[in-house]
């Protein structure tokens, strides 16, 4: 099996070949075929197709939206854990105050570099860009969809 290249800020975004380059192109063009068909024959059934398009478009990306975010609940869950365990005690009541999208991001910073990048955190009010790079040492997550 082929090793993983390290993560990295510039690398870290994950395409899904499959659901980016065939499933959403395949919709979208089957879109525009109905609409281009409704406005060369106008009709219920062209409307009907059209509005059938959409909606299933709407449902794809709905559905892997909800994906997406059980995986946010799931990773702020895990964090929420490593933080308690990781920061000092005098940081650990301050974790309730850390943002969705901060404990995201927050997921990659190795564990050395974690309690002072929390603290950076709540005191510079960091965005999850900020976050991602101030991180030195990046911890990969292959598991995200």
């Amino acid at each position: 099996m082929a090793e993983r290249s390290p993560q990295t800020l510039a690398n870290h975004v994950k395409i899904d070949p499959p659901f980016h380059y065939f499933v959403l192109p395949v919709f979208a063009i089957s879109w525009v075929v109905s609409v281009f068909f409704l406005v060369r024959h106008p009709g219920f059934l062209h409307f009907w197709i059209v509005i059938f398009n959409t909606a299933i478009i709407v449902a794809v990306i709905r559905a892997r939206q909800y994906a997406l975010k059980v995986q946010d609940r799931v990773i702020r869950l895990e964090e929420r854990l490593r933080l308690s365990a990781l920061l000092p005690e005098s940081l650990r009541p301050q974790i309730a105050k850390l943002r969705e999208d901060q404990l995201i991001a927050l997921r990659f910073a190795s564990d050395e570099e974690l309690p002072a990048l929390v603290e950076r955190t709540l005191s510079a009010n960091l965005s999850r860009a900020d976050i991602k790079k101030a991180i030195q040492h990046w911890r990969p997550d292959y598991w995200r969809v």
